[in-house]
């Protein structure tokens, strides 16, 4: 399944074509600058949609949520539902953890990298001309040698969660090798690729968070800015987007504004993922939040999320944060079976979807081929897991269908 020159994709010395190389518009002095502050829930009202969304809380038990609606770079609709915490509100603007969709804000990074010429989709990864060549040391299968940039977003490095996930599996690597404390990221890496990989890159694709970790390394190196610092500058500021941090492990951790978040009451405690407690709540101790990185770990809001998404869909007004070149390499369709570029699928007829969840949260962006985007995000576990978000997908059709012609015309990006 390997992928690139000859499915159309700009690879390492390939110039674009011309008609792509036009400059982006400046960024207008009338966009909101301030957009989880300035958006409130008593810009938008729809009656009857917010009973259907309450009605679905109360169905699966969620204390928050946030919905933003955005219609070509335009956000229609932006609200809060339920509370952030027992004594505050959810607004538009409450950022909560964002789980996997983390990943598509680390795949921006790296198409932002590649566009100023620092490193491209076909680059290694590992050996002598790799972007992570101190760690060949500890390789002892040479099909490491074979992965590259794009082996990583698109899932097909080789690394698999069989025998479980090492991100999500933090007490288990610390009994295993010995250690007092979580792993630095560099230790954790060190020890992963003294392992075999599963499969041949790009001869196959399972899901890896381990792979996304790598690829927040790759920017690291290549940017010579830690991860965060990186995004923050090159990716978050020059789209407006303020708010977004990486998140903590525990209550106390928690960024301004975050959220508070819950788990069913039937939803038993765990041991904490670092040792040092025997019995925490499952979204406060049981996961290394704070050691996801781009895999998993960026706290934001439902509005500036559907900022990110007016920066990277080729459309405007929004100008774009990538060229429409490298749009297409993000979305582009081969089939069934294969990732898009921090996308989790991305179909022919040009819907594009990411989803991400853990204890405590529950994510979804849903960008439609007409042009709307549809963002919905919880602050509370549900007990179908992952598949939850399988159920906010079908509320937002069901939204759609029935109140779609409803939306305000109007930006809410704007002053």
């Amino acid at each position: 399944m390997l992928l690139g020159a000859g499915f159309g994709l700009r690879l390492r010395g390939q110039e674009e074509p011309a008609s792509l190389q036009e400059e982006e518009p400046a960024v207008p002095v009338n966009w909101v600058e301030d957009l989880n502050s300035a958006i409130t829930n008593e810009l938008s009202r729809l009656p009857a949609m917010d009973q259907a969304v309450d009605s679905f809380m109360n169905h699966w038990s969620l204390k928050g949520a946030t919905l933003a609606v955005m219609r070509n770079d335009s956000l229609l609709y932006a609200r809060g539902y339920g509370k952030a915490d027992p004594d505050t509100p959810m607004t538009p603007g409450t950022r909560m953890r964002l789980a996997s969709v983390s990943k598509l804000l680390t795949a921006i990074g790296i198409m932002r990298l590649q566009e100023e010429g620092k490193v491209f989709l076909d680059s290694p990864v590992f050996g002598p001309l790799g972007i992570l060549n101190e760690y060949d040391r500890h390789i002892r299968d040479d099909n490491y040698y074979l992965i590259t940039v794009e082996h990583l977003l698109r899932h097909q490095a080789g690394f698999t969660s069989r025998g479980g996930d090492v991100m999500f599996s933090t007490a288990k690597f610390m009994q295993k090798h010995g250690i007092k404390e979580p792993p630095t990221t560099d230790f954790l890496v060190q020890k992963e690729l003294a392992r075999p990989l599963h499969y041949e890159p790009g001869s196959w694709q399972e899901y890896s968070n381990f792979g996304y970790l790598l690829a927040s390394l790759v920017i690291e190196k290549v940017s010579g800015m830690p991860y965060e610092e990186f995004m923050q500058r090159e990716v978050f500021e020059p789209a407006l987007c303020h708010g977004f941090r990486l998140g903590g492990d525990y209550l106390k951790d928690r960024q301004p504004g975050e959220t508070r978040y819950f788990t069913q009451p039937d939803d038993k405690p765990v041991p904490s993922f670092d040792g040092r407690y025997a019995s925490v709540s499952r979204c406060y101790g049981g996961n290394y939040i704070s050691g996801l990185y781009g895999a998993g770990g960026w706290v934001g809001s439902a509005v500036e999320l559907a900022r990110m998404v007016a920066c990277i869909d080729g459309g405007g007004p929004v100008p774009d944060l990538l060229d429409p070149f490298s749009v297409k390499q993000m979305t582009v369709w081969f089939d069934d079976n294969t990732y898009g570029l921090g996308w989790l699928d991305c179909r022919p007829e040009g819907e594009w979807t990411r989803t991400g969840s853990f204890a405590g949260t529950s994510a979804l962006i849903k960008k439609y081929a007409d042009g709307e985007c549809w963002i919905f995000i919880t602050n509370t576990s549900t007990w179908r897991g992952s598949r939850f978000t399988r159920n906010t997908g079908e509320l937002c059709k069901n939204l759609r269908g029935r109140f779609d012609s409803q939306l305000p015309v109007r930006d809410l990006f704007r002053e």
